[in-house]
């Protein structure tokens, strides 16, 4: 053979292989993109640098980033989170699919750095980082990845909405003045954000949408099917997410673990979803209106949950209906506390011995509370029983009004002996408990008659009110 028909031949081999590949290379890539191997389509509205890693790098990307991956993991280790930023940029503009870098790096701003300064606000800037960066960057180039919703609830709920970092409340407050700005009031109006028609309408309607990534027609159903939520808390935001990533995500996996970010954050709203904003003081209130749906959120988990997970979904629903009872009767809705005791028991008839009364039950109920240390626990027991003291004093009980309110001051002079001062956990005074109620009581809102409220006024030892004159005709 000689070398002309070898080159000829090679050349034709070569051909053919080329057109062999040029047949199979897009059912390769239809194969690739199925098992999720790697992304084909290019990025849309990507920063210039981004665009440019991705396309001239080519496949050296994934190696450059598995490099600087091992390297953040090293920086990990040795606690060196800001140097971690730096490199997890890196990371997530030559592989932005990458969803774990996105989350490592949202974690570690929102909760290892911003714990290393001693201001709050200080604080709150790292914090809103975090969700930043997974709500505005992380979601933009992964819309379909149920982790990143996931994620993103879990900081509302945790990093904000718990306790555990001493800054809290900061984060609370922040956030619900930045709710206020896009709002212009402590509540939405969906509408106006739906359909503005004016300048400020549009403004507040833009700042929703660009900046927050919300959108207030999906507002306006969550409102409806699980409300009415405080959009100020982030508990309502949580749910927002978590939804959100139930409508892109398909698996059944993924969408019953999103389900359950939801159904934890309408109980955490349930016990304390009302947020009462004073002068210089926030509170939060339990909001036993969305009670039911709370309830029907727990059915729903239980239903599509599978078995080895329905016990723990059971667990937390009869945790659920224990509470519901009790809180009802702190604030005198005595039939539907009746209700809901009569659901605790005909789903766990252990958790509530038949031969116990309403009264009974919720003293029990209520010990148990305080003895959990449960910092919203003790605080809504405490305005319970300051309550339950001005309906005694009402129904001319004076000795049950006095023993509720001697409870009410022991129980607030335990907790906080247990807890040593400790700011971070403290609840509400009685004296505040007793402004917040009367006020409550006493407002427009509430049911009491004209000659309750008098009386009322002089049980609390407050002026009686002057009537308005009658205006000239």
């Amino acid at each position: 053979m000689n070398s002309r028909f070898k080159k000829f031949l090679l050349l034709a081999l070569a051909a053919a292989l080329l057109a062999a590949n040029g047949f199979l290379l897009p059912v390769i890539n239809r194969q690739r993109a199925a098992l999720g191997i790697t992304r084909l389509e290019p990025l849309e509205n990507a920063p210039p640098m981004l665009a440019l890693t991705t396309q001239v790098l080519g496949g050296f990307r994934g190696l450059i980033a598995n490099a600087l991956w091992i390297r953040s993991s090293q920086m990990q280790d040795e606690g060196k989170y800001f140097e971690m930023v730096q490199l997890a940029d890196w990371i997530t503009k030559l592989e932005p699919h990458i969803t774990t870098v996105w989350t490592v790096q949202a974690w570690n701003m929102a909760f290892n750095i911003s714990v290393k300064f001693p201001e709050y606000e200080d604080r709150w800037r790292w914090v809103q980082r975090g969700l930043e960066l997974l709500r505005d960057d992380a979601l933009r180039y992964n819309p379909d990845q149920p982790g990143l919703y996931s994620d993103l609830a879990w900081m509302f709920q945790f990093k904000m909405g718990q306790n555990m970092d001493d800054g809290h409340l900061h984060y609370k407050l922040s956030w619900a003045r930045d709710m206020m700005n896009v709002f212009g009031d402590y509540r939405p109006d969906f509408e106006k954000l739906t359909n503005p028609q004016t300048d400020l309408e549009r403004e507040r309607a833009d700042l929703l949408r660009t900046k927050y990534k919300m959108d207030a027609a999906f507002m306006k159903i969550l409102h409806e099917r699980y409300g009415p939520l405080d959009w100020r808390l982030p508990e309502a935001h949580a749910i927002y997410w978590a939804s959100v990533g139930m409508e892109r995500c398909k698996k059944d996996d993924d969408v019953r673990k999103l389900r359950s970010a939801v159904y934890q954050s309408m109980n955490l709203s349930f016990q304390r979803g009302q947020l009462v904003w004073t002068t210089n003081t926030l509170r939060f209130l339990p909001n036993l209106a969305i009670a039911p749906k709370v309830n029907a959120a727990y059915l729903e988990q239980l239903a599509n949950s599978p078995d080895h997970l329905t016990n723990g979904v059971a667990n937390a629903y009869k945790n659920f209906l224990k509470d519901a009872p009790y809180q009802f009767f702190l604030v005198n809705r005595m039939s539907e506390a009746e209700q809901w005791l009569r659901m605790l028991r005909q789903r766990f008839p252990a958790a509530a011995p038949v031969d116990e009364t309403l009264a009974e039950y919720a003293v029990n109920r209520a010990m148990e509370a305080s003895q959990e240390q449960s910092q919203n626990k003790v605080g809504g027991l405490i305005r319970g029983f300051v309550t339950q003291s001005y309906f005694a004093a009402l129904d001319d009980r004076p000795d049950d009004a006095a023993g509720l309110m001697l409870r009410a001051r022991e129980l607030y002079a335990a907790y906080t002996s247990r807890n040593k001062g400790d700011q971070r956990l403290a609840v509400i005074t009685v004296d505040e408990a007793k402004r917040e109620v009367v006020e409550a009581l006493l407002s427009e809102q509430s049911p009491l008659t004209a000659q309750a409220k008098a009386r009322l006024r002089q049980s609390a030892n407050l002026p009686l009110e002057t009537p308005a004159p009658p205006r000239p005709k």
